[in-house]
């Protein structure tokens, strides 16, 4: 497998990622109406769907550059980075 596939992969995986780590709490509901319903086939159907539409907004976190806007607020709050400004 090439570096450049390898690549790929991660990336696609990092969309997944963050889209996940973005709507973390969705899955606790996704969960309470599976139990709730016990419908299965439901259920997976908004987990399949949950799970694209985290794909895309971890895509467009990366592709609108909220991710860079996004590090630089953790920045404003980070006393290290803070330091390294001020010493720079």
């Amino acid at each position: 497998m090439k570096f450049k596939d390898k690549y790929r992969i991660f990336l696609y995986k990092k969309y997944l990622d963050m889209g996940l780590g973005l709507t973390n709490y969705v899955k606790y509901l996704i969960a309470f109406f599976g139990i709730a319903s016990s419908d299965i086939k439901a259920t997976m159907y908004i987990a399949i769907a949950y799970a694209i539409f985290s794909f895309f907004l971890g895509w467009a976190y990366f592709k609108y550059k909220w991710a860079e806007v996004d590090a630089e607020i953790s920045n404003n709050y980070n006393p290290f980075v803070k330091f390294v400004k001020r010493k720079i």
